[in-house]
């Protein structure tokens, strides 16, 4: 097919359905409106689409209210079709965000529309060289590229506007292929393909005249006289208008049988490489060549593809391309004008009419105006003084004129905007134009836009080797490794670093990893005689309006590794909008980097900058402020998680919320938000614990670590939770705040149960009972109590366990809280099989789960349906127990709870066990393995391996099986779990190959 005749990586096609393959597989695009966003995308060949332009083009007036998030959801969904196996978060390669918008980064000769023109080009050129052979297969071979309607599939008003215009491009090629044919003397060839043609378009007059021409040249003088009575006809009746003057003339010399019409003779062909084009006036020749590039570096680093990519895009010399211009853009420091100046000099064979050069000086406090740039540039090319004209207008025409058919590279470095490059472009193909700018250049017309990040962590490396000498690398390779990644990987730090390196020979590379450790100084340790990071990003800094520097000096505040758009918005204290634009245009100066729609970051040195500008600007009162502003949205937000999660609960009622967050529309959602913001979330926590000298301060990160108990469950964060509530607490013991340590307490104590500590956690869960008792705080009592009751229970003290449940259960009931009192319910009936009372434990399992199912609790339906199906599993009602997990399962999975997931496949394995279906014992035992694992949870490895173990004695799989009893028995005895005194019994009953027992 012809969308992908090329083998190998990407492939796409808008000359008929908007189609992709990989590797020769199609790929689904989905639906039409997300093949439209995609054929929009291609269509822009690289350049930066927005968000508007995109709802524009797709809806047009009839766009949804929540265009922009349905927008998001397509990108995001092409993202993953586009690359499937790129890691969660990281950054894109192809489709990227540029600015406020999306580009996306075709591979070379990826496209089917840029293969057509590109042939289209060469048979332009072959014509003109005199290889009409050579131009006629290259015509048919690029209109082969066609299959059917351009971007069938494809709707809206871009689509429609694009079809039209690729179909009259086509068959204004198709005209061209007919002219050549006739110049070619294939006039007898083309009468039958000439005639469908002017079927399909009858008013083309262009075809109608070619059809009269090779039907005269066949001998078929009347039929090409009838062909223009039916054009004009067609005409009249039409459109109300006389055939064209071209067309006439034709007619009237067919009429008067004009030997000129005869066809002439095919000329021979031209060698290859011989245009046969009239030779340049010598003046081309005699105005100077300039070369005003700047010296290269001689340690140029890395960059590899990217340079391999600039040349081949200044290589693109056709007038379908029209004039190449590479904006490639990135913050202070990351090697802009360095990647320009090397690609710049190694196409130097692309333009052997010389270089032009300019700093516009975009960052400093007088810019070059585009006036004067092109005074330089004018002189350069030979142009006296007295007769360039004075006007900008009047300037730039002249350049454009002196630069065409002339192969010049224009190179533009330091661009404040667009308006400043514009009239320094040249505007003939044959030239091509490199343009840096630490702001992203969206608005340049026809312009590729570059966003250059850091360097790979082995390119950095490989600069600081080069500059600090390779032998000192080589002797402390791991110590380097940790400065570079101290730099950020970014050039001009790495460069700086090792510059002073080699100016000392008495340091080492490692005495260099304490200087750059410390946050405050590291800025300072990155300065060599004129060079300065600190002073290259107050460059940037210095550009932006008092509100764009001020957000940018807050946004630096909090400690996550990034930001949600609406958590920036809290930090800022302004409307969704109002953050959005100040946040986009951060992005587009190259002072915030935006990894994914949403989310922003700061290189990690631009970080300590603004913290830097905040600390010498913003009052410690109006920092504490902004940082109790995000705290505020993220527990509103973790509040709204708790209360869809745990249905019914009492925690979300009794949080003290000051602020308003997100909302979200189901329990997956909103765990889905937890897990994702994670790492943000025990940011702010332990940012919140180290600055906190009040009980005020430091209650709502402690009401956070509570409200994003749904987390815990997912297993993803277990360690965070250990260091998030330990600094809380150790906080809140040196204020002597008791409202913050029962709530860090008792998350503790939930983080220690799910590591089977049990004893630990009994400690800290009865010390949150008795300080919640002290101060009347209801917020976990009744959540604390079950909780002890069930580590109490799981020490197999089953009698004091169930007198704890009764407790819990009054206090569930005289506080009115039903989902409590199944929550108790659940619990409790594995105490009462654990005392030997079946009957009681199936009844308290179903009354659990029938009041959950009541108040439609998802998450409590699951749990009390797990309770169920051991309690039924334990009895002999196998069939049951198995329907109760694998109901549960699919749940916990949907809503990504690992951790009850990992339980549940354990329990499903039991149950297959006692029911002697040991295959399906072992693999659900084996997915519990592997989740238990992934998730750092040892009692549920141990339980894994356990029933894991017991499966595979059953197949007869006998080592292997004492292999993993003995890791169990191992881990649960480390754990000091009781299930250690079971696997031992079980261990001592187990005979070696010698048949023999074996001792534990």
């Amino acid at each position: 097919m012809a969308g992908q005749s090329i083998e190998g990586g990407l492939r796409f096609a808008v000359l008929g359905p908007v189609r992709a393959w990989r590797d020769g597989q199609e790929l689904d695009l989905g639906t039409p409106l997300q093949r439209s966003i995609l054929g929009m995308l291609l269509l822009r060949e690289g350049r930066a689409v927005t968000p508007n332009e995109m709802i524009d083009a797709v809806w047009g007036e009839d766009a949804p209210p929540r265009a922009l998030g349905a927008l998001r959801t397509y990108v995001s969904r092409l993202r993953t079709v586009l690359e499937p196996e790129r890691p969660a978060r990281s950054r894109p390669e192809l489709l990227t965000s540029i600015g406020r918008g999306y580009a996306l980064r075709l591979p070379e000769d990826a496209l089917d529309l840029t293969r057509f023109e590109r042939g289209i080009a060469g048979a332009e050129s072959a014509r003109k060289g005199g290889r009409l052979r050579e131009a006629a297969e290259g015509l048919r071979a690029a209109l082969a590229l066609f299959e059917g309607e351009p971007l069938a599939g494809a709707v809206g008003p871009y689509a429609e506007h694009q079809r039209d215009r690729l179909i009259e491009r086509r068959i204004s090629v198709v005209e061209t292929l007919m002219d050549v044919d006739l110049e070619l003397g294939n006039h007898a060839r083309i009468v039958s393909e000439l005639i469908a043609l002017t079927a399909d378009h009858p008013l083309r007059e262009r075809l109608r005249a070619q059809l009269m021409l090779a039907l005269y040249r066949c001998g078929r003088q009347g039929d090409a006289l009838s062909v223009f009575t039916e054009t004009r006809e067609a005409l009249i009746d039409e459109l109300g208008i006389e055939p064209g003057p071209e067309l006439t003339a034709l007619h009237q010399r067919i009429l008067a049988a004009d030997p000129a019409l005869a066809a002439a003779p095919v000329p021979a062909e031209a060698p290859a490489g011989e245009s046969g084009a009239e030779e340049e006036p010598p003046h081309a020749h005699e105005l100077p060549r300039p070369a005003q590039l700047p010296a290269a570096v001689n340690d140029f680093t890395g960059r590899k593809e990217l340079a391999g990519r600039l040349r081949t895009l200044l290589s693109a010399q056709s007038a379908a391309e029209g004039v190449p211009v590479a904006a490639i853009s990135g913050i202070g420091g990351v090697g802009k004008t360095t990647l320009a100046v090397h690609v710049a000099h190694a196409a130097d064979d692309l333009f052997p009419d010389g270089q032009l050069y300019a700093d516009l000086r975009g960052y400093s406090d007088e810019a070059t105006a585009p006036e004067s740039a092109l005074g330089g540039f004018l002189r350069a090319l030979g142009v006296p003084p007295d007769v360039i004209p004075d006007g900008l207008a009047e300037r730039s025409a002249l350049y454009r004129s002196i630069l065409a058919d002339r192969r010049i590279l224009v190179l533009l470095d330091n661009a404040r905007d667009a308006r400043q490059v514009s009239p320094l472009l040249p505007g003939s193909p044959g030239c091509a134009a490199i343009v840096t700018s630490r702001v992203k250049l969206a608005d340049l017309p026809s312009a590729r836009l570059i966003d250059l990040d850091v360097m790979e962590p082995d390119e950095a490396l490989s600069l600081f080797a080069a500059v600090a000498g390779p032998e000192r690398v080589a002797a402390e390779h791991g110590a380097a490794m940790d400065v570079v990644a101290a730099c950020g990987f970014l050039p001009l730090a790495v460069r700086i670093v090792a510059a002073r390196l080699a100016a000392r020979p008495s340091w080492t590379v490692a005495s260099l990893v304490p200087r750059l450790a410390d946050e405050q100084r590291r800025l300072d340790e990155m300065r060599v005689g004129n060079l300065a990071v600190e002073a290259t990003f107050a460059l940037g800094y210095g550009q932006l309006d008092p509100v764009a520097a001020r957000a940018f000096r807050l946004l630096s505040l909090p400690n996550g590794p990034d930001i949600s758009s609406e958590a920036a918005t809290a930090v800022l204290s302004m409307s969704e909008f109002e953050a959005e634009e100040v946040l986009e245009s951060l992005v587009d100066a190259s002072l915030l980097e935006a990894p994914a729609p949403g989310r922003y970051r700061f290189h990690g040195l631009l970080k300590l900058f603004a913290r830097r500008e905040l600390n010498k600007t913003e009052r410690p009162q109006a920092r504490a402020l902004t940082l109790r502003r995000l705290i505020g949205f993220y527990l509103a937000s973790a509040q709204s998680a708790h209360r869809l999660a745990y249905e019914g609960s009492m925690i979300p009622a009794n949080l003290v919320v000051a602020g308003s967050g997100r909302t979200f529309g189901s329990a997956d959602e909103a765990v889905a938000w937890l897990i994702s913001e994670g790492d943000s979330l025990f940011a702010v926590i332990n940012q919140a614990a180290a600055g906190s000298r009040t009980g005020e301060q430091l209650l709502p990160a402690a009401d956070l670590l509570v409200a994003m108990e749904p987390l815990l469950e997912s297993g993803t964060h277990t360690r965070e939770f250990d260091q998030g509530t330990r600094a809380v607490l150790a906080t809140a013991q040196s204020i002597g705040d008791e409202a913050s340590e029962l709530r860090a307490r008792y998350v503790l104590g939930r983080v220690l149960f799910a590591g089977s500590r049990l004893r630990e956690a009994e400690e800290q869960f009865r010390r949150v009972h008795e300080l919640s008792a002290e101060r009347g705080e209801k917020i976990v009592m009744g959540e604390v109590l079950n909780a002890l009751a069930v580590v109490v229970g799981s020490q197999r003290r089953h009698t004091e366990a169930l007198a704890l449940f009764d407790s819990a259960m009054s206090f569930y009931r005289e506080n009115g809280v039903p989902a409590g009192e199944a929550l108790v319910l659940s619990y409790s009936a594995r105490d009462h099989l654990g005392l030997r009372r079946p009957e009681d434990a199936i009844a308290a399992a179903e009354k659990g789960l029938a009041i959950f199912t009541e108040i439609g609790s998802g998450a409590g339906t699951a749990r009390a349906r797990y309770h169920l199906g051991i309690v039924l599993s334990r009895v002999g009602r196998l069939t049951e127990a198995v329907h109760h997990h694998a109901e549960c399962l699919a749940f916990f999975r949907a809503s990504k709870q690992r951790v009850w997931e990992q339980r549940v496949c354990s329990r499903l394995a039991e149950t297959f066990i006692a029911a002697e279906r040991y295959p399906d014992a072992v693999r659900h035992a084996e997915q519990a393995l592997v989740v238990s694992r992934e998730i750092g949870h040892p009692y549920g490895e141990a339980l894994s391996l356990t029933v894991l173990g017991k499966a595979l004695r059953g197949l007869g799989s006998v080592t292997r099986s004492s292999d993993c009893l003995r890791q169990a028995f191992e881990i649960f005895s480390r754990l000091g779990a009781p299930e250690a005194g079971d696997l031992k019994v079980l261990l001592d009953t187990i005979p070696d190959s010698a048949g023999k027992v074996v001792e534990s």
